[in-house]
């Protein structure tokens, strides 16, 4: 399919075919495509200033960093632009609070260590900054996040993958404790999405991000959530992590912090974790720049403004039937949701022309 417009929750073809985007672009979208005080914003902005990069001060992003901090409620921001970047600064910021913080052994290769007959910097066994990930999990696609992936498609063909990372079920407590208690001392940060998205929509057990915030408080372990898909008003509240009332340590955000009109990450966390990383020691040319800046605010206006958080509820509530109906024409969804059928998912699929199968007679 070829999209050549879109307004809201809606989007059409060349031929002029309307469509409702049920994707919306993998939440990237959260506001609606186009939304109109996102655009002006963007316009206006653009007409100003729209890059002065890190060797300069602008003055957009400290009402986006202002902006930010204060909805989600930690003391500083560390803007990037595509997710994947955000996830790699995290990864980044845990390994250097690991180092200076919990004092995890520094690795060997830090200092340089040269190996004279490949004339590779090589990367010793032993003494290095853990972080912990869960099976199915996804966080992007470049090199050190890829590395984390039990995904063989992302993965084959890209190797030698970054060392030091270790998997875990997701959703398993149990796992996850006997991994803190064989390894707690080199883990710097356990990272997770609160429901996974690539894996299939995996929502954890009740209790699970509970368990996790106690596991790593006890083990001093950095609690890292990638809330780049399920964060911005996805699930109803402003952070999916706030549906246990937990409290990460670090929180990823991107997609629709940008509200699909540019891309806009950052990571957020409190002082004493943020400043590990020096002036210098990290940054990057378009991150914060003033037409981000701009953009990411009148996103957040919108959320705040429009009470999309609080319409969730609702919204739930009327679009029901599509959960009761979505893949049983699959025999395994069947099995799970056998009693799904209800009468409004059945007239959901007579209204599209589908039928539902009786789950059962499995071999019709």
């Amino acid at each position: 399919m070829v999209f050549s417009q879109a307004k809201g929750t809606c989007v059409w073809d060349p031929e002029g075919n309307k469509y409702i985007d049920f994707l919306s672009a993998y939440s990237a979208v959260n506001q609606g495509h186009c939304h109109p005080k996102v655009v002006k914003a963007l316009i206006e902005q653009a007409e100003r200033l729209t890059l002065s990069s890190r060797a300069f001060y602008n003055d957009k992003f400290p009402t986006f960093a202002e902006h930010l901090t204060h909805m989600f409620g930690y003391d500083m921001t560390l803007p990037m632009n595509t997710g994947a970047e955000g996830v790699e600064t995290a990864l980044k910021l845990a390994r250097k609070w690991g180092y200076e913080k919990k004092k995890i052994p520094k690795d060997e290769s830090e200092n340089g260590a040269y190996h004279p007959v490949s004339s590779l910097y090589w990367d010793p066994v032993g003494s290095k900054a853990l972080i912990v990930s869960c099976c199915g999990c996804f966080h992007g696609r470049t090199l050190g996040v890829i590395s984390m992936s039990c995904d063989n498609d992302a993965t084959r063909g890209f190797g030698p993958l970054v060392p030091g990372h270790l998997k875990v079920d997701f959703g398993d407590v149990d796992a996850l404790e006997q991994i803190f208690r064989d390894h707690g001392e080199r883990i710097c940060a356990f990272l997770f999405e609160p429901i996974q998205g690539e894996a299939g929509v995996i929502i954890p057990p009740d209790g699970y991000l509970k368990s996790v915030r106690d596991l790593c408080s006890r083990h001093n372990i950095l609690m890292i959530a990638d809330e780049i898909q399920t964060g911005i008003a996805r699930t109803g509240k402003m952070l999916a992590c706030e549906w246990e009332n937990v409290r990460p340590d670090v929180v990823i955000l991107g997609k629709a912090l940008g509200a699909g009109v540019i891309p806009v990450s950052a990571v957020l966390a409190d002082k004493e974790i943020m400043l590990c990383i020096k002036p210098g020691e990290h940054g990057s040319t378009f991150g914060g720049n003033p037409l981000a800046s701009a953009v990411a605010v009148a996103a957040l206006d919108v959320i705040r403004d429009e009470g999309l958080t609080e319409s969730m509820e609702e919204l739930n509530e009327a679009t029901k039937a599509f959960g009761d109906v979505l893949g049983l024409d699959l025999p395994e969804m069947q099995k799970q949701k056998p009693k799904a059928a209800t009468p409004t998912s059945k007239q959901v699929c007579d209204r599209c022309g589908r039928d539902l199968y009786d789950p059962t007679d499995m071999e019709n």
